[in-house]
């Protein structure tokens, strides 16, 4: 298949695509971090390419319910969150056959529609927790690959990137944003093995 990765950076997803022997091709605004198809530029100049499936990670710095209390305190991000709610239906109206868009918990479920699944990173072999929303269009479910248990801290479970709290043990850096955005390998495997075998 022809697939488009949109607003990936990473190039993770694309390469789990490409190694399952799809013609698959990232884009975002800045390079890829890694050698491989990548259209640096606004990903709405290929939206109409002729892809057979898209999977699409817009920008949830706007969009996540961690950073939408920021809304009333600085007018100006109000906006940027409509704008970025805008871009997200682009991706989901897309004539594209098949479609993924994924972000994490925020505004998508209330002012678009509710996600299709929740994944988690440790349903598909790593130690870490990250709530990830998944909304769909002519894909199944992804099934669970690699469960991995978590460890009780006061009868509470937690994985290996918590805090005994529950916090993300990622300090604040200046690429923290961006570190925090990458697919986890074993998702982008899972998408690649069983949506790419559609």
């Amino acid at each position: 298949m022809k697939i488009l990765i949109a607003c990936e950076q990473s190039g993770t997803v694309r390469d789990a695509f490409i190694a399952a022997g799809h013609d698959a091709m990232s884009c975002d605004i800045l390079p890829s971090d890694k050698p491989g198809p990548h259209y640096q530029g606004n990903v709405l100049d290929v939206l109409g390419d002729g892809w057979d499936m898209m999977i699409a990670h817009p920008p949830c710095t706007y969009l996540s319910t961690s950073g939408l209390h920021w809304n009333k305190r600085r007018p100006e991000r109000a906006q940027q969150t409509e704008d970025a709610l805008r871009f997200v239906r682009e991706f989901l109206v897309a004539d594209i056959e098949h479609i993924a868009l994924e972000n994490p918990i925020g505004c998508i479920s209330s002012r678009i529609r509710k996600p299709d699944q929740i994944i988690q990173p440790w349903m598909f072999g790593h130690d870490a927790s990250k709530a990830t929303c998944l909304w769909l269009k002519n894909l199944p479910l992804l099934c669970e690959t690699d469960l991995v248990e978590p460890r009780l801290v006061a009868g509470k479970r937690r994985w290996a990137n918590q805090t005994d709290s529950g916090q993300n043990r990622l300090p604040p850096s200046a690429d923290r944003a961006k570190i925090r955005s990458v697919t986890y390998q074993g998702i982008a495997d899972a998408m690649a093995a069983q949506w790419g075998s559609l």
